[in-house]
């Protein structure tokens, strides 16, 4: 009996691995897949709507965030990954159907099926959101809390790394040279892909035994005489949350439209292989974050998150100063995959090197901006947790503007978003983290 338990753990634990990778895998599919909206005829290379799948997707994150939370208290963890992962599949058809329906028309001079996308973009989005509220506990659930909990954490969270870090890459080298013909369908097999993978992992999660905590409904009828809006480290944790995923998905995101754009404004690439080699350079990116987080729980955890934060964020600071302030023509070598050719080097603007290494700062920041804006909350901290999810939708919105301003002015300047950013992040690991509420009884 307990063999069995064990093996359907087992089983839990690597459908968990692939939600996890899923997560990311969704999530970065926007960008990319932008790059072809982006040239599609009636969008005519605008950046900004180029980013608006991206937009749509962490929007979902505002509607999705405490509701979310509230549904894993009523429901349970199993049932709400469930629901979670047939809405994503929902999302990912939609996507797809884009290919197909609305192909030719035009509503408001754009085209109908741009549309189509968005919405599938937006109900992906929902998913992603219930995921992420389902996932890091369950797998700490399944591991039995404490260090074998959290070592399935961080296994979890190289998965999602790592899906990240090959998202851009397989899509950008899928997609080719992107002209006004391409179109959606290009990226038909990845979003098969990502269809059988969401279905799979239903029918796996669905015939899985999983038990709820004891905790999951506890709590849910409690009122409490304060919130976790009374604390002012928490509401500028939010804000620093907000600001975080905005940078850390503009970085890559506005790097690949950089380096794939062959007008004037764009990283001066060979046209043939542009698309394939910003997916790979920005894929790099998300590489960096993979080897920062496991390197993060070797070293960091020698430090406190006020310093790792601060930091962190000075040296994303150098980093992207230095993309804006370095002459276009000043090259550096990069492994890059060149399509028919393979893998290989290619030459890249030096700025984007150095964006590509904010990846090593960005891997560390979540972790201690949630710590800082939960210590001395208590029995608050779930709540935090929701508002805390609610917010990411700042990776929806920052990229947008940054990327209005690259249609404005150019790439380089767009980055003074990223830099606005990463100050205020300093500011709140010097100065915003401290609890300045505690006389509020948190027992």
């Amino acid at each position: 009996m307990v063999q069995k338990k064990q093996s359907g753990n087992i089983v839990a634990i690597i459908a968990m691995f692939f939600l996890f990778a899923m997560i990311s895998f969704v999530t970065n599919l926007a960008a990319p897949i932008g790059v072809i909206w982006k040239e599609s005829p009636g969008i005519d290379g605008s950046n900004f709507l180029g980013m608006m799948g991206n937009m749509m997707n962490f929007l979902a994150y505002l509607f999705m965030g405490i509701p979310a939370g509230k549904l894993l208290t009523r429901i349970g963890y199993k049932k709400t990954a469930l629901a979670a992962i047939a809405v994503g599949l929902a999302g990912v058809f939609v996507q797809f159907l884009s290919g197909s329906v609305g192909v030719g028309a035009t509503i408001f001079n754009l085209p109908a099926n741009w549309y189509i996308y968005l919405l599938g973009a937006f109900i992906s989005g929902f998913s992603v959101c219930m995921l992420n509220t389902v996932v890091n506990p369950m797998l700490n659930l399944l591991g039995g809390g404490g260090k074998k909990g959290l070592q399935l954490l961080n296994i979890g969270g190289s998965c999602n790394s790592l899906a990240a870090t090959l998202t851009p890459m397989f899509v950008g080298s899928l997609i080719g040279q992107v002209t006004k013909e391409t179109a959606i369908n290009n990226v038909n097999p990845v979003l098969y892909i990502a269809m059988g993978v969401f279905a799979a992992a239903f029918a796996i999660l669905f015939f899985t035994p999983i038990a709820d905590p004891e905790q999951s409904r506890t709590g849910a009828n409690v009122k409490f005489e304060n919130s976790a809006w009374s604390f002012r480290h928490l509401v500028l944790g939010a804000i620093g949350i907000f600001v975080y995923v905005g940078i850390e998905i503009g970085i890559p995101g506005t790097l690949n439209f950089f380096l794939a754009d062959n007008s004037a404004n764009g990283g001066g690439l060979d046209p043939a292989t542009a698309t394939s080699i910003a997916g790979f350079v920005a894929g790099t990116y998300w590489f960096m974050m993979l080897i920062g987080r496991l390197a993060g729980g070797f070293i960091f955890g020698k430090f406190s998150s006020k310093a790792q934060l601060s930091s962190v964020s000075i040296i994303g600071i150098i980093f992207v100063l230095l993309f804006i302030f370095l002459p276009a023509g000043i090259k550096t070598y990069m492994p890059v995959f060149k399509g028919a050719e393979g893998f290989g080097v290619e030459q890249v603007p030096l700025g984007a090197l150095f964006l590509v290494l904010c990846g090593l700062c960005t891997s560390v920041m979540w972790g201690g901006i949630f710590n800082l804006a939960t210590e001395g909350l208590g029995k608050y901290i779930p709540q935090g947790s929701g508002i805390f999810m609610m917010m990411v939708v700042g990776g929806g919105i920052l990229p947008l503007i940054q990327n209005k301003i690259a249609d404005l002015v150019n790439y380089r300047t767009s980055y003074l978003v990223v830099i606005a950013g990463l100050v205020y992040l300093l500011y709140y690991a010097l100065y915003g983290s401290r609890n300045v509420n505690k006389d509020i009884p948190v027992d």
